[in-house]
C-alpha cells in the first residue's frame, strides 16, 4: 500500500520512497527557455481528428434523441462545444455518408439529420468493442481517479474528456451502475456530482513510464535500479530538429533525467512545491494522464479543469513548452491541445486503442464519402483500419515563422510564446 492509499484509509504513518531523496529537492538545475517548433505531422493529426471527434459526439447525440434525429436550429449554436471552425449545419452537410438530411416532418423547411446505414453499421462496431474492452475502460478509469488528491473527480469535469478517455457515451448509467467497489457517484461539500473510487486497488498504481520499462520498451536495467530504489526512470524524448544537439539543452535534460522519478500514484503533498523534484513529478502526471487517453492527446483547457485535484501548480502548462521532447504543444482549430510526442510514430499512433482503429473506420468514411449499403458492409473491414497508405507522413518539424500555413482554415491564429505560455485560452 503506498501513501495515498494509506492516507485515503486512515493510515499515515507510511513513508513514500521519495522522501529518501528529499536532499535532491532543491538541487539546481540550468534553465534552457526553448522557443516553440511547428510539428506538421502532429498538426495534421490533430487538425484531422477534430473533425473526427465531432462526428462521434453529433453520431451520440442522435442515438440519444428519442426522435431518432436532430433538428439543424437544436445544433446551431454547438460550433465551439464540438470544436468546429465552421457552422454545425455545413459540417453535417460535409458528410452525407453518416448524416442523412431530410426535412422536418412537421416544418418541411427545417433540416433535419439521421444516421445513416453506414453510421449505425460502425456504431454497433464501436459498442462491441467497448463491451469486450471493458475491462479496460474501468482500469483506465480508475487510475484517473486514483491520480487525484481526494480520489475523486467532479463529473461535469470529466464529461468533456468523455471521448478522449475511451468511456461510452452513457458510461454513467451503463458502466458505473456494475461497479459498485469500483466506483460511487457522490456529492461533493459544494453539492457538485462527483465519481468518487470505491476502493484503491495497487495492482493499478503502475504508471506507463514504469511499464514501458518494464517490457524493456526503454532501459529495464534502469528499471530493475529503480525498483530497488537506487535509480531515477528516464522519460523518453524526442527532440524538434536541432535542439537535441545543443550542449545547454543536453545537460539539462540529463540533470533532470536522473532526478528521482515520483509515480502520479503517490501522495505528493510532503514535496516542496518549488523544487526541481516537483517539477519532475508534475512532468510525471501529464505524461501518465495523456498516456491513459485514446489518442494519447487532449486540450489544455480539460486538464485545466483538474489542475487542483491532480495537485499541478497553477502556471503548469508551462510544463509543456519547457519539455518539447516529450509534450507537444498546438494551436490548430483555434484551440490549445497537448500530446506526448511517443504516442505517435511516423504520423500515426504507435500502439493504437482498438477504439481508435474504429475511429479510423468512421475518418475512412468521412475521407472517401464512401457508402456502404446492404451486402456492401462486408466491405468494411471488421479488424483492419482501411488507411490510404499511398503516401507516407514522416514527420517533420519547422519552426512557426516558416510555415505560416496561409490556406488553413483552422490556424488562423498568432503562435506567440505568450499564447503558448498562455493560462487562458
Amino acid at each position: 500500500m503506498n501513501l495515498r492509499s494509506a492516507i485515503h484509509y486512515g493510515f499515515s504513518s507510511i513513508v513514500p520512497k521519495f522522501l529518501h531523496h528529499h536532499h535532491l529537492q532543491c538541487r539546481g538545475i540550468v534553465r534552457v527557455r526553448l522557443k516553440w517548433v511547428k510539428n506538421r505531422s502532429l498538426d495534421h493529426i490533430i487538425d484531422t481528428e477534430t473533425d473526427l471527434k465531432a462526428v462521434c459526439l453529433l453520431k451520440d447525440a442522435i442515438k440519444r434523441s428519442s426522435s431518432g434525429f436532430l433538428a439543424s436550429n437544436s445544433v446551431a449554436n454547438w460550433q465551439k462545444l464540438l470544436g468546429l471552425t465552421v457552422p454545425v449545419l455545413r459540417f453535417m452537410r460535409r458528410y452525407p455518408t453518416l448524416f442523412h438530411e431530410f426535412p422536418h416532418p412537421k416544418y418541411p423547411s427545417l433540416p433535419c439529420f439521421r444516421l445513416t446505414d453506414t453510421a449505425l453499421m460502425l456504431h454497433s462496431q464501436e459498442e462491441s468493442i467497448h463491451q469486450t474492452h471493458e475491462a479496460d475502460t474501468v482500469e483506465r478509469l480508475c487510475k484517473v481517479l486514483m491520480m487525484m488528491k481526494t480520489s475523486m473527480v467532479p463529473l461535469q469535469s470529466l464529461s468533456p474528456l468523455k471521448w478522449d478517455l475511451g468511456l461510452p457515451d452513457d458510461y454513467h448509467r451503463t458502466l458505473i451502475p456494475k461497479y459498485p467497489d469500483h466506483f460511487r457517484v457522490i456529492k461533493a461539500s459544494n453539492g457538485v456530482p462527483c465519481l468518487r473510487l470505491g476502493e484503491w486497488r495497487e495492482e493499478f498504481a503502475v504508471s506507463a513510464l514504469q511499464k514501458s520499462h518494464e517490457r524493456g520498451e526503454l532501459d529495464g536495467g534502469e528499471y530493475r535500479e529503480f525498483k530497488r530504489g537506487k535509480s531515477a526512470l528516464a522519460f523518453p524524448m524526442s527532440f524538434p530538429r536541432g535542439y537535441g544537439a545543443q550542449k545547454k539543452v543536453k545537460a539539462w535534460m540529463e540533470e533532470f533525467q536522473k532526478l528521482p522519478y515520483i509515480s502520479p500514484y503517490e501522495d505528493s503533498r510532503l514535496i516542496d512545491p518549488n523544487s526541481e523534484l516537483m517539477e519532475k513529478r508534475v512532468v510525471g502526471v501529464l505524461h501518465e494522464f495523456l498516456s491513459l487517453t485514446i489518442h494519447k492527446k487532449t486540450k489544455r483547457n480539460y486538464l485545466r479543469s483538474l489542475r487542483e485535484e491532480l495537485n499541478l501548480p497553477h502556471k503548469f502548462t508551462r510544463i509543456f513548452t519547457r519539455y518539447p521532447g516529450i509534450f507537444y504543444l498546438s494551436l490548430k482549430c483555434k484551440t490549445t491541445t497537448v500530446a506526448i510526442r511517443e504516442g505517435y510514430r511516423r504520423g500515426k499512433l504507435a500502439s493504437p486503442h482498438p477504439l481508435a482503429r474504429i475511429r479510423e473506420k468512421y475518418n475512412y468514411v468521412m475521407r472517401t464519402g464512401v457508402l456502404y449499403r446492404g451486402k456492401g458492409t462486408n466491405m468494411m473491414p471488421q479488424e483492419d483500419v482501411l488507411l490510404d497508405d499511398g503516401e507516407d507522413t514522416t514527420e517533420q518539424e519547422e519552426s512557426v515563422e516558416e510555415d505560416p500555413d496561409i490556406d488553413d482554415e483552422c490556424n488562423k491564429e498568432d503562435t506567440s510564446e505568450e499564447d503558448l505560455d498562455s493560462d487562458e485560452d
